[in-house]
């Protein structure tokens, strides 16, 4: 198995794993959403793959608005990681993480920050696991406004 850099073409690979992930949102929003990260020199993709299959992803990009627990700017930002099943347990989203760590210190980090959900256990084990601090724990509100006054 081998973890590159995603290609500007590879926009479709990355997306259909990142909807296994994200499954609220639509293909076709992910597939827009992916051909507009891979030319964007503030994100990067990366595609964990087993000969011709791409069996992982993951994105990070750079955010320099304040980061939760950060005390540098720009911060390296892990936007979603995720490996097939049957490829888990290999050291692949450890490899991803990796390579999106190493591409934001090439971009000038010192830190990087992620988040999950607070029920999902399998991603904070993953990112204690990996040396991540928690940082804190939110929770957020909407509340539509309506068209009234």
């Amino acid at each position: 198995m081998e973890v590159r850099h995603a290609q500007s073409d590879q926009w479709k690979e990355a997306a259909a794993l990142a909807l296994l992930l994200w499954p609220s949102h639509s293909k076709e929003e992910l597939e827009r959403e992916f051909q507009a990260l891979l030319q964007n020199p503030d994100a990067a993709v990366f595609l964990a793959w087993q000969k011709d299959q791409a069996v992982g992803f993951a994105q990070c990009g750079i955010r320099r608005d304040y980061v939760e627990g950060s005390s540098s700017s720009p911060v390296g930002y892990l936007e979603g990681i995720y490996v097939l099943p049957d490829y888990r347990r290999r050291g692949l989203a450890r490899e991803l993480l990796a390579r999106c760590e190493g591409w934001s210190r090439e971009k000038g980090c010192r830190e990087m920050g992620s988040d999950c959900s607070l029920g999902n256990l399998d991603s904070q084990r993953f990112h204690l696991g990996s040396g991540f601090n928690e940082a804190g724990q939110i929770r957020c509100f909407i509340k539509p406004l309506g068209n009234n006054p």
